[in-house]
């Protein structure tokens, strides 16, 4: 059997504060926005800039902690994972959307004021999405 490997890493800002709801089953979820920026000079000498938007979930504790500490513009580092979430809505369309389930999140520039960097045990996150 071969193995395989899901693993995203981003540094970006906050797009907006993080919301955070509960499952059904109690368990805390949080999910934010991060844009991610990248400026390239083209050979005739112009300068670009793109943004990239990524769609984050933080389940249990790095849920909450997220929560607590996160705001709007915030810029941290973020490892996990990929999850594609597809569902049809009322009218039978399919949809789909691809989030980051974040494994571990480091806030950048001023620290928390624990001082400590946010990770997660592997035991905290869900493969499906309850709600």
């Amino acid at each position: 059997m071969s193995r395989g490997l899901n693993k995203v890493m981003i540094i970006g800002n906050l797009g907006h504060d993080p919301e955070m709801r509960y499952t059904k089953s109690g368990k805390p979820m949080t999910k934010f926005r991060v844009a991610t920026n990248q400026s390239w000079t083209s050979p005739d000498g112009e300068r670009h800039q793109e943004t990239e938007w990524f769609n984050v979930i933080a389940w249990g504790r790095l849920a909450e902690t997220c929560n607590q500490y996160l705001t709007k513009g915030k810029q941290v580092y973020i490892e996990g994972r990929l999850h594609t979430h597809q569902w049809d809505d009322a009218d039978g369309k399919h949809h789909s959307t691809t989030e980051i389930v974040a494994q571990e999140l480091i806030m950048l520039g001023s620290r928390p004021q624990s001082g400590k960097d946010l990770s997660e045990d592997e035991a905290e996150l869900e493969d499906e999405f309850p709600f």
